[in-house]
């Protein structure tokens, strides 16, 4: 019988058309993970021309009904993103479950000197329910989009509501690939 997290492996790889890249953090919050959980990197591929980082084991073994998993896009490969993933994945099992909306405090710029230390638990828009979504033994498990934010537009979220940041994304033309991009709340 295949497990939770070798079907979530499978349908990553189905999706991208590419085997990924198995990652775990040496060190930090390990030990609470699931002891299979590790991060897939996938290359640009058919599907996208940037880097795709996902978590494999954030909601493995979980009895409630807080079942996702994160991926994050970057234009390059960096491995600090492991440490991001795992972060949540942790927070996620030990500390309060994360869902879809919710914004997390990164406590670090996203990359090198980014002005974006939140991130936003996003719906897969780029990919829809082909990536978004992971049946497993019954159960649907949310592949959400983990969207670097920056804290004025986390704050906006919570001010004006998911909607309003995300049509602010749309207007503004989110680039959410550059590390360097300026805060959009303001503009």
């Amino acid at each position: 019988m295949k497990t939770y997290i070798t079907e979530l492996a499978c349908h990553y790889e189905r999706y991208f058309g590419v085997s990924g890249k198995r990652l775990k953090l040496k060190k930090g919050p390990i030990e609470k993970l699931h002891p299979d959980f590790f991060i897939l990197e996938f290359p640009p591929n058919n599907k996208h021309d940037m880097f795709c980082y996902c978590t494999l084991g954030m909601s493995a073994d979980r009895l409630d009904d807080n079942l996702i998993e994160l991926f994050v896009y970057s234009a390059k490969a960096d491995e600090t993103l492991v440490e991001l993933l795992t972060v949540c994945a942790s927070y996620h099992r030990n500390v309060l479950p994360l869902g879809i909306n919710h914004t997390v405090n990164i406590g670090q710029p996203w990359l090198g000197n980014s002005k974006c230390d939140y991130g936003f638990i996003s719906a897969a828009y780029l990919d829809g329910a082909e990536l978004g979504l992971f049946e497993y033994d019954g159960k649907e498990i949310g592949c959400y989009w983990l969207i670097p934010i920056t804290e004025k537009e986390r704050d906006f979220k919570i001010e004006y509501g998911v909607e309003q940041l995300e049509q602010l994304f749309e207007d503004k033309q989110l680039n959410y690939l550059n590390p360097e991009r300026n805060c959009m709340v303001g503009e």
